[in-house]
């Protein structure tokens, strides 16, 4: 009986200091300085990195399984938003911006596989630093540091707008919308996925979900979450003259992903061994957030929203 308690008091123990370490080591957005600090730091530790790869987004799984490698469904993820939202139907040559570029995955697809010429932005330097590290001489890739709430660019300078899992983390969804479209040129293209809850004022969050939803917010410097119907409205308000904005939910594509990305510990576990023993507490203290996401996203109380 005592050999079979004690190892249990053990694991009764670690598991108790995750979740205190998860607890006070929340990233609670405060400013979009927050933001910035929390990418920087992931984009330093390089962790985030060399588990997923160069794209820190979801990946694409027809089936609704994981079917396929993680990092290969990151890469068909770029692929089916190009395709579904028409990107693919612009020549070669035309000018993306890519809002909340992270490590500059999408943006070196986009010039790499479409030809076209993408300036990339995110608000983390040390971001665009690691985008530039990762981009070969000669590629069509400006990255740049930038508030999307605040873009440096004239009315119309884009012929598409592409933006992936960005929205969440911006406290004004209207301005977001508003500047995104303003730098987009009548006629132009808008790909845009992100993480949306379900229409709260339609279905009120049951006490349990409130739980959930705070700590989605707080883990990852997210602001507010809104509704696939709620940003499309804003969208579509706020469109020019390049016809009406539509979304769908991609749950069911996109789901997998949570899963997968716990896995990849389990499948390169010498990447965070190679990265020391700090990389070992940090991988553990983000799963926690990862099995809520996941949890989240089945229940229907998170919603994958892409919009063109």
């Amino acid at each position: 009986m005592i050999q079979l308690v004690f190892p249990l008091f053990i694991l009764f123990i670690g598991l108790l200091t995750l979740c205190i370490l998860w607890r006070i080591n929340s990233r609670k957005y405060i400013s979009s300085g927050t933001v910035a600090s929390a990418y920087d730091a992931w984009t330093k530790d390089k962790l985030l990195e060399r588990l997923w790869g160069e794209h820190i987004h979801l990946g694409f799984y027809a089936t609704g399984k994981q079917n396929i490698d993680f990092r290969e469904a990151k890469v068909q993820f770029v692929h089916k938003l190009v395709n579904w939202s028409g990107l693919d139907k612009l020549p070669k040559g035309s000018r993306i911006l890519d809002v909340g570029c992270g490590i500059g995955g999408s943006s070196r697809i986009l010039a790499k596989y479409y030809g076209f010429n993408v300036t990339a932005i995110t608000i983390s330097p040390a971001q665009v630093k690691r985008a530039r590290e990762l981009t070969p001489s000669g590629l069509n890739c400006n990255f740049l540091v930038m508030d999307a709430l605040n873009l440096k660019f004239e009315d119309g300078s884009f012929d598409a707008v592409w933006s992936v899992e960005a929205g969440a983390h911006m406290n004004d969804k209207n301005k977001f919308a508003d500047e995104m479209l303003r730098i987009l040129r009548p006629g132009g293209y808008l790909a845009i996925a992100d993480w949306n809850s379900r229409d709260l004022g339609t279905k009120p969050p049951s006490l349990l979900e409130k739980i959930v939803l705070k700590q989605l917010l707080e883990q990852w410097v997210h602001p507010r979450f809104i509704s696939i119907n709620d940003f499309n409205h804003i969208l579509n308000i706020n469109k020019n003259s390049s016809g009406n904005v539509v979304s769908e939910n991609w749950n069911f594509f996109t789901n997998p992903s949570w899963n997968d990305s716990i896995l990849e510990g389990l499948r390169r576990p010498q990447t965070i061994l190679s990265l020391g023993p700090g990389a070992i507490i940090k991988s553990l203290r983000e799963i926690p957030t990862i099995v809520l996401m996941d949890w989240a996203f089945k229940k229907g109380l998170m919603e994958f929203g892409v919009y063109k």
